[in-house]
């Protein structure tokens, strides 16, 4: 059987689900699974996913089977699969570098990271590590903020000749440097910032294109977020955000038919509420003007269980980034680093994004701008 060999860099909730995914969507769920955008991806599904490395700092975790760390503190996630049966995948010690904020040790063990005192592994060892492993793509969880961390795996998925798919905010796939690499070393990259399935910058983008499409100005908006895991957390240090907001704000503007003054559009995390622990509210208000400038706003409040609104979404990524792999593409993956992250290299309209993927998955492409505009495209060569 065709498996996909991942690797994870950071065992927090949203590794969990999407473990928890992998054995969940199992065989005998082909004919009555919920909560998927598609069972197979160029002959693969989702149980298809196997975990062959995995990375971590916390000593909860750091030389436990993945089956075990990805239920350890400070991991707070719905657990809807309990059955994860030894994976025989131990997790190593990555680097620390700059993947935990200094206000993290102001807070209970229960809810931040307690690093191990476990030598640190180096980049050689980690490139051996993966490519003894077999690791075929490597899929980036680390915290926000953790820019000289992302680049250093990114770094490690180049020597190591292995796909990346970065969830996170540290623009990798949209840096045109970094991209440039990936494609001269003849690897795929999806990325950067991962979409939830159905998360708040999804949800305030459709909204604000559909006040396009129906001729409503929009001259106002905000996303408050709150939640009361690790990456809230983490994300009390607000210097460790410039990325992520740059990500969601981009996301909505992007779909606006002008750009908005800065000091009418605010979209990015708001604060962190413990006893939340991995359920996100957002809370999205949007004011505008009808037909004979008649004001008008809308407000909307979205609760969601954070990680596995994203596993979902991650276990596409992962497997259209093992198509290109298996096709020798390389470089950005166009169509679904559009629709799966906010921040891609290129954005497009979510209805375009879909169809690039969709087209993108029957092996199709598109030979320039004006194709994707229209809609055609051709067959891969």
């Amino acid at each position: 059987m065709k498996k996909v060999r991942i690797g994870i860099v950071g065992v927090g909730n949203c590794a969990s689900s999407l473990v928890q995914g992998i054995h969940y969507y199992n065989p005998s769920m082909k004919d009555k699974a919920i909560g998927l955008m598609h069972w197979d991806i160029g002959g693969y599904a989702p149980h298809d996913l196997q975990v062959v490395s995995a990375f971590d700092i916390d000593k909860r975790k750091v030389g436990k089977d993945v089956s075990e760390a990805i239920f350890a503190k400070p991991n707070c996630t719905t657990i809807f699969c309990k059955d994860i049966p030894k994976m025989g995948v131990t997790v190593k010690m990555g680097p620390v570098l700059d993947g935990v904020s200094d206000h993290m040790k102001d807070y209970p063990e229960s809810h931040t990271f307690v690093v191990s005192d476990e030598k640190e592994m180096t980049m050689d060892e980690i490139v051996e590590h993966l490519r003894k492993t077999g690791t075929e793509i490597l899929v980036n969880y680390l915290p926000v903020g953790s820019e000289k961390a992302v680049r250093f795996w990114a770094e490690c998925a180049l020597k190591a000749g292995v796909g990346f798919v970065n969830c996170m905010p540290v623009f990798i796939a949209s840096d045109p440097t970094w991209e440039a690499r990936f494609r001269q070393r003849g690897i795929p990259i999806v990325g950067d910032d991962i979409k939830a399935q159905l998360g708040a910058t999804i949800t305030h983008r459709t909204i604000a294109d559909l006040f396009k499409k129906r001729g409503v100005k929009v001259e106002r908006t905000y996303q408050l977020n709150t939640g009361g895991n690790t990456d809230f957390l983490n994300m009390l240090n607000r210097s460790r955000l410039k990325s992520k907001k740059e990500s969601k704000t981009e996301a909505v503007q992007s779909v606006l038919p002008e750009r908005m003054d800065w000091e009418n559009i605010h979209i990015g995390p708001s604060d962190y509420v413990p006893w939340q622990k991995d359920n996100k509210i957002a809370f999205i208000r949007m004011e505008g003007k009808l037909f004979g400038d008649v004001p008008m706003n809308l407000e909307l409040r979205l609760s969601v269980e954070d990680s596995p609104n994203s596993a979902g979404v991650a276990i596409d990524a992962i497997r259209c980034c093992k198509v290109a792999l298996d096709r020798g593409e390389s470089g950005v993956v166009e169509g679904p680093s559009a629709f799966f992250m906010k921040h891609p290299p290129r954005q497009y309209p979510d209805d375009v994004a879909w169809r690039m993927t969709e087209d993108f998955i029957k092996g199709k492409m598109y030979s320039s701008e004006e194709e994707v505009t229209n809609g055609k495209d051709v067959i891969a060569a």
